[in-house]
């Protein structure tokens, strides 16, 4: 898959001119300096030679077959070019050229002419505005980017340019070099999904990075993203992660989701591993790239600095890197091999003094331990170090041992000692919490759960007809919002217990209902123009008989005249009473990307300020939805604290994945939120009180 541009036999450039500062000239000197072998032709209809090679006219003019074009013309020439690829039976081109929908609506249009052309004649597109692509397996270098990287493991795609040169920098400085970058340039045709479909069975590939500024298909990139991360480690830097550019929204979940909380959730839905910033993600691909995942939990931590120690283990509780408690074998060890001022627990700190056989006889003794998963080695250069000497006994205790990172704490008189364990497939961090920081993403990655990403399709145990025949009533009538009684029946369509209750047109109506539904019961305001009842006190609870009822109506009517004056009031809803119980907040949105967008968090009045509250893509599990009670700081209130019982969990979850289904099931309803969820003890069960459903116009 996409052999064409990774592993092409014969490659033509276009726009090859004899100028060296043209980009046509660069890239072509880029693939002869990077030794390709196979066929390469220059095409410049005004040149007969060009850096030792025959130059032809056109694409229709080459003497053989080819297999990837690159098209370094003006943006006007492009289609031509195509169309001349097509003809020539080319079926891959890097579109290097700028001067597209970058540039605005022109540019755009013949963005689209192109991508026309080429499906018309089966041409497969990479750009355009690319900065190009680098594969060492099939030793090309088409990109016009300065430095080559090594050969190694890593595959790259970036959707800047800029930073792919950055990258490629980087890599060309070391370990652990690429097999392949990708600059994607304007995605017109070949996008982020395929790419890593291609690199999920390419045993070239060890681990993968991704820098996003958006995704083409959510859905595509879910699953392409899901396949490869169980079987390689992927890591997406996701830029543009603020929410300033969210779309306006009427629900707590549109509120607070934007749109950065959908990529998060996406990539969790994956078990992609997000970071943060380009140094993290250089870390975590020299990690993955040049050692083995660690076996288990538990690092040790080995040190001549005390300092670098305290700082390593503050970075291990904050980045969630468990200590290795170590055998009673191994400390006697230490403890007879060091000298006695050192520290022979964890962190194991062998003093300033320490030379390069104490630090050998320590990797040795921790690299034996069977509770050790993982080691990180960290030096700063004192009087008796020896740096050189020290990395390469170090490297030798710990070959065929535990996953082993190195931090070398210093300037440039540390680098020797850096080569060495670099080649030694040791990757080296300046700092200890860069190095803990990498050998977390690590752990996650070891420790991922098997994702079973579930198709939108039909749901069983849902009354599509009569959910259908509500959302089609509330839209003739004109309404955004269905009403109370509509989104408690709409819910109860789809397996989600709700109280019983009605709306009430009247104070006799609404005594009908309470008499139905049984006292207690509680009567919340129905109006389209109030989205939030507690703000007009449109809320009364508690109320035990006939007479409080015809009271509270009363009041409830006269609160909603003196605050909310305006609003058009359709009636009341009665609805039965629930027992206190521990209060959730459920709710979908629609993510213009990832579709239907799941929250639960502690529900109330206060989850706006609070803020405890968690994301997932829909649908979920029953044991997903539990995942994501586990993720709220307020999850030991539901657990059960200081002598108050437990949450009934089990019915909270299949609640939570009801509403999940409902909104992947029904394309119409565009947010909801349920506030609060009323949760009982175990066995109590858990029921949706307040149901908000927006089905737009």
């Amino acid at each position: 898959m996409l052999d064409g541009f990774f592993r092409p036999t014969s490659v033509a450039v276009v726009g090859v001119a004899r100028d060296p500062g043209k980009v046509g000239h660069f890239v072509f000197r880029n693939i002869l300096d990077a030794g390709f072998e196979g066929a390469l032709y220059p095409v410049n209809p005004n040149a007969t030679e060009i850096l030792g090679h025959r130059a032809y006219p056109s694409l229709r003019d080459l003497p053989g077959p080819v297999d990837l074009v690159v098209v370094a013309v003006p943006a006007p020439a492009v289609a031509q070019v195509i169309d001349d690829a097509a003809a020539a039976d080319i079926d891959s081109a890097i579109v290097l050229s700028a001067g597209f929908k970058e540039t605005g609506p022109a540019g755009a249009r013949l963005e689209r002419e192109i991508v026309e052309r080429a499906r018309a004649g089966g041409v497969r597109v990479l750009g355009p505005n690319s900065l190009g692509l680098v594969s060492t397996p099939g030793a090309l270098d088409a990109a016009f980017a300065g430095a080559r990287p090594r050969h190694g493991s890593v595959a790259m795609l970036s959707q800047s340019g800029a930073l792919g040169t950055a990258l490629l920098d980087k890599a060309a400085d070391g370990p652990p070099g690429l097999a392949y970058f990708v600059s994607l340039g304007n995605r017109s045709d070949l996008a982020e999904d395929e790419l890593l479909e291609a690199w999920c069975d390419d045993d070239a590939v060890s681990v993968v990075g991704a820098y996003l500024e958006s995704v083409s298909d959510g859905d595509a990139f879910v699953r392409a993203a899901g396949d490869l991360a169980q079987v390689k480690p992927l890591l997406v830097l996701k830029a543009g992660s603020s929410d300033a550019g969210a779309r306006a929204v009427s629900s707590h979940t549109g509120s607070l989701a934007g749109s950065d909380v959908a990529y998060d959730a996406a990539l969790h839905a994956t078990g992609a591993l997000r970071v943060r910033d380009i140094e993290e993600l250089l870390d975590g691909l020299s990690a993955f790239a040049m050692q083995p995942i660690p076996a288990g939990r538990g690092v040790a931590i080995l040190t001549n600095a005390g300092g670098l120690g305290v700082l390593a283990t503050d970075a291990a509780e904050r980045f969630g890197v468990e200590l290795a408690g170590l055998d009673r074998c191994t400390v006697e060890a230490l403890q007879a091999s060091l000298p006695p001022a050192a520290a022979f627990y964890n962190p194991v700190d062998i003093l300033g003094d320490a030379d390069p056989e104490r630090f050998g006889v320590a990797a040795r003794a921790l690299a034996a331990d069977d509770e050790v998963a993982s080691i990180i080695v960290m030096l700063t250069p004192q009087a008796m170090t020896q740096p050189l000497q020290t990395a390469r006994l170090v490297a030798e205790a710990v070959a065929n041992g535990p996953t082993t990172l190195a931090c070398l704490a210093g300037g440039d008189s540390l680098e020797p000692a850096r080569d060495a364990l670099r080649e030694a497939g040791i990757p080296v961090f300046e700092s200890p919490e860069r190095a803990v920081r990498a050998l977390s993403l690590m752990e996650r990655w070891a420790a991922r759960p098997e994702k079973h990403l579930r198709d939108r399709g039909e749901v069983e145990g849902i009354d599509h007809e009569r959910i259908a025949a509500i959302i089609e009533a509330s839209r003739a009538q004109g309404r955004e919002f269905v009403t109370d009684a509509d989104a408690a029946a709409v819910a109860a369509s789809c397996g989600i217990p709700v109280p019983g209750g009605g709306l009430a047109e009247d104070l006799e109506h609404a005594r009908e209902i309470a008499l139905l539904v049984g006292y207690p019961v509680v009567l919340k305001i129905v109006s389209p123009d109030i989205l939030h009842k507690s703000d007009v006190g449109g809320v009364i609870a508690g109320i035990a008989d006939e007479a409080e009822l015809a009271s509270a109506y009363q009041e409830l009517r006269n609160r909603v005249q003196r605050r909310a004056q305006h609003a058009w009031v359709q009636g009341v809803y009665v609805q039965a009473m629930v027992p206190a119980g521990r209060e959730l907040i459920v709710g979908t949105d629609r993510d213009p990307t990832f579709g239907p967008l799941l929250m639960v968090g502690l529900g109330g009045v206060l989850v706006e300020v609070l803020r405890d509250v968690t994301f997932r893509i829909c649908p979920v599990t029953d044991a997903e939805a539990k995942e994501m009670f586990a993720e709220l700081r307020g999850y030991p209130i539901l657990k059960g604290v200081r002598g108050s019982g437990a949450a009934d969990l089990d019915a909270a979850a299949h609640l939570v994945s009801r509403v999940s289904e409902l909104a992947c099931s029904t394309p119409d309803i565009l947010e909801m939120d349920i506030n609060p969820v009323i949760v009982g003890d175990v066995g109590e069960g858990a029921l949706a009180v307040d149901i908000r459903i927006g089905i737009g116009g």
